[in-house]
């Protein structure tokens, strides 16, 4: 069966996460019920990484197997037809070998999170940011963020419920700017590493806000991290200021 990589966007407010539920929307359904449409019988196709509920994405990637050989624009084209109206959209395609798998051949996931710093309510933002009211200390959360590089047992900043085999992880980068736009003063987060624990990067924005914000120090941050305790943790901050950027692989299928 030919398979084909898909480079997906999505807003994920609409959805319960990426995986497919029952009796909840999802973009994975989303998605498989459009195949469907084109070649009527159960789809099922894999992704790069399983985003939570309301967590967008700008650069996930999943592959589908087809019966038929198709031409990977018209096939993309196809699929955006009947994904109206949820908000997904098939950005790219390509004609990829049995080999490459979506998660497994993956190397590296990208993670892009944005906070709105201002009084003001946000307006054309507001779902996509998290708002907080105070401005920020990046250069003290930039020396926290600098202690969670690396690999560690993060078992503090992870999810009671995730399910991951092991809380050992390698962060490879985690950069923090502050970004000047015209509906006022952004801080983004760029997170990478291979995977990623349940709540992992939601948990580090959390703690990290509380650094800018004064409540805590690098030093705290370093103690939570070695305490390997949940409780040590700051607050886990909403998920709608979160996208799945990019997803690195040994050679980009779509290069």
């Amino acid at each position: 069966m030919p398979r084909y990589a898909l480079q997906v966007e999505y807003d994920g407010a609409p959805f319960h996460g990426w995986q497919r539920q029952t009796s909840l929307a999802s973009v994975q359904g989303a998605i498989e019920d459009a195949l469907a449409k084109i070649e009527p019988r159960t789809h099922k196709i894999a992704a790069a990484g399983r985003t939570d509920t309301g967590v967008h994405a700008l650069g996930q990637v999943a592959h589908c197997d087809m019966e038929r050989d198709w031409e990977p624009f018209r096939l993309s084209e196809a699929v955006n037809y009947h994904l109206k109206p949820h908000p997904v959209a098939i950005m790219r395609c390509v004609a990829v070998t049995d080999e490459f798998h979506a998660r497994f051949s993956a190397l590296e996931r990208r993670y892009l999170f944005r906070i709105l710093t201002r009084r003001a309510p946000a307006t054309h933002q507001r779902g996509y940011v998290w708002q907080v009211k105070n401005q920020l200390d990046v250069t003290a959360m930039q020396e926290a963020a600098s202690r969670l590089l690396g690999q560690h047992d993060f078992t503090t900043f992870r999810s009671t419920i995730c399910q991951a085999l092991t809380p050992v992880k390698t962060l490879s980068r985690l950069e923090i700017t502050e970004v000047q736009t015209p509906h006022g003063t952004e801080v983004h987060f760029d997170v990478r590493a291979r995977s990623f624990l349940h709540n992992q990067v939601r948990s580090f924005v959390g703690t990290l806000e509380r650094v800018g914000s004064g409540s805590m120090t690098a030093d705290d941050v370093q103690a939570a991290l070695e305490a390997r305790d949940r409780a040590a943790c700051g607050p886990v901050c909403p998920p709608h200021g979160l996208y799945l950027a990019h997803v690195g692989y040994p050679q980009s299928p779509f290069d």
